[in-house]
């Protein structure tokens, strides 16, 4: 099974291309919600996960967090376990 990996980011953040960058070369590939493009996607981005800030990532519905959270759980071993259930 593949996970999804959804993205909620804008397209000039610098956090977001960074974290654009990171699963890129990680190979995975994700939905990304780009709330310059789509501001009614906010609103959803909050009632998921209660956060305001950008990006804010979801490995199979579950809300990772942001790119400081994506990188810590891929230098613990975490990321890899949670692309592959």
């Amino acid at each position: 099974m593949t996970a999804k990996v959804e993205m909620y980011a804008t397209s000039s953040c610098r956090h977001c291309m960074d974290a654009r960058e990171f699963l890129q070369a990680k190979g995975i590939e994700y939905e990304e919600y780009l709330l310059d493009l789509m501001p009614l996607e906010k609103d959803t981005m909050i009632e998921r996960c209660g956060q305001k800030s950008i990006p804010q990532i979801f490995i199979n519905a579950q809300h990772i967090g942001g790119l400081t959270d994506l990188r810590e759980l891929d230098s613990n071993g975490k990321l890899d376990k949670l692309l592959t259930r």
